[in-house]
């Protein structure tokens, strides 16, 4: 070990540390799944590795629990790269370099990858420890969730005898997640058409916002970088003639994007006007999102005078017309459960080539209803622009069940480990649980997890204290389920 040697439990900061030193952002878990596969060969378990790198390690039950139904524990092995903007890590090749503030693991200038890098953690240290008292165990590591729940997705729920399933990709100790939002990705296109002009080019950046999970995170208005740069934009055509030349934000379309740029192209004589404007406009966010996003920073940079290829004034406006218009945000609270988020969307990523531009984004909703309404809403901007749009990577929402005997072992199990009750909620966040709820018949599920702050951002950060209470409190589950 390196760094967190030492912390307790041992053996879950040992593959935590080890599973850090394996680039694995969505998309690219394939060394991860080989790793996960040489441990199960090196003890003999037996294992199971799809084409799309689920993996499934199966362990035997300890001694008293033979004929125990079994567990199944899962979590996933990607993680949302996110890093400074001064940072130089490469995701697709370099560890994430660990630090220890306090109480807490946090990574220096990306984000960390606890999200769901404990999960693995804990399941690894569980299958290396035959001192443990559990039941058969049925460990499933999915990959892609970051970017629409995928691996479980494409996974085959017949390699699984389980019924009772315990997921760990929750992020509050002491929360038991019994239910979740269902929602898809939506990739929206516009072609554009360019032209050749002569002018002084502009570099305008938004940055400087929190940014974070547009799940957990979305009821907290925290402000959307894409959507205002659109509204910058907007506005700046009242006071400035510009032409665009490209737009680009986020990199996630379940993030809230914490920066985004526009290249534009303006008279040379104007540009003292729109460095007046921009500061203007930059101190009126700033008071817009007091307490909430108070170091929004917008930047304007010149290049020299030359001709660049610019959008035509019909693809600017549409462009334009799309970011102000594409839905972020809250757009209905739950009537039923009090104080979650039924209904919302993110617009995540903003990306332009030379013939085609497009915004990326989030919805989800607990209420399938709601879901395809805002799905229509999008699809009837899009196609009133001239676009295309497609939905991918539509998944189910996990409906709350008021029976549910795991829950009750695990409500009771904290009460006398803990002495007082946990909270059992809903979330506004897409959890595999829903897809492997809607695919075994009469699975009994739920999702908890130690402390994590500021996932999906570079501040992103896990609990040392509390990944230790959580391990305790699983061990005593699992001994309770006999």
């Amino acid at each position: 070990m390196g760094i967190l040697e030492g912390l307790k439990p041992e053996g879950v900061w040992q593959y935590f540390e080890e599973l850090e030193q394996i680039p694995r952002g969505s998309g690219n878990t394939a060394a991860v799944a080989d790793w996960l596969v040489d441990f199960a060969r090196e003890r003999d378990y037996e294992y199971s590795r799809d084409d799309y790198g689920n993996v499934v390690i199966y362990g035997p039950a300890s001694e008293g629990y033979e004929d125990s139904e079994p567990v199944i524990l899962q979590g996933h092995m990607d993680m949302v790269p996110q890093k400074t903007a001064d940072s130089d890590h490469d995701f697709a090749k370099d560890p994430i370099s660990l630090m220890i503030d306090g109480d807490f693991i946090t990574a220096d200038g990306t984000t960390l990858g606890g999200d769901d890098g404990i999960a693995v953690a804990f399941m690894l240290a569980l299958l290396d420890d035959d001192t443990y008292a559990h039941p058969p165990l049925e460990c499933v590591f999915t990959t892609d969730e970051e970017v629409g729940l995928l691996g479980a997705d494409a996974f085959d729920c017949s390699k699984l005898k389980g019924r009772r399933m315990i997921n760990m990709d929750s992020e509050d100790e002491g929360i038991f997640t019994c239910g979740c939002a269902g929602g898809c990705r939506v990739e929206c296109t516009l072609p554009i058409k360019r032209t050749s002009q002569k002018g002084l080019p502009v570099l305008l950046e938004i940055s400087g916002l929190k940014g974070g999970h547009s799940g957990q995170l979305i009821d907290k208005y925290r402000a959307n970088a894409d959507k205002l740069l659109g509204r910058f934009l907007y506005a700046l055509g009242a006071d400035v003639a510009f032409s665009l030349v490209s737009v680009a934000g986020g990199d996630k379309d379940n993030a809230i994007p914490n920066a985004a740029k526009a290249q534009i192209l303006i008279d040379e004589e104007d540009y003292p006007l729109l460095v007046t404007f921009a500061e203007k406009y930059n101190a009126d966010l700033i008071s817009e999102f007091k307490g909430i996003d108070e170091e929004i920073s917008l930047k304007t940079t010149k290049g020299s005078v030359h001709k660049v290829e610019v959008m035509v004034p019909e693809s600017t406006d549409k462009v334009i017309f799309m970011i102000m218009h594409s839905p972020y945000g809250v757009r209905k609270m739950s009537g039923q459960v009090e104080g979650l988020v039924e209904t919302s969307s993110n617009l995540g990523i903003l990306r332009t080539g030379e013939k085609e531009f497009a915004c990326i984004s989030s919805i989800r909703s607990s209420v399938y209803p709601a879901r395809k309404a805002l799905m229509d809403e999008y699809e009837s901007l899009t196609q009133m622009l001239g676009g295309q749009i497609r939905f991918i990577g539509e998944y189910p929402a996990w409906e709350y069940n008021s029976e549910s005997p795991l829950r009750d072992t695990m409500v009771e199990s904290y009460k006398n480990l803990f002495g007082k009750d946990p909270v059992v909620n809903v979330i506004h966040a897409g959890l595999e649980c829903g897809l492997f709820y809607e695919r075994i018949p009469g699975l009994d599920a739920v999702s908890i997890g130690p402390d994590l702050a500021d996932i999906h951002t570079f501040n992103e950060k896990l609990s040392i204290s509390s990944a230790q209470r959580t391990w305790d409190f699983l061990l005593r589950v699992l001994s309770a389920l006999k």
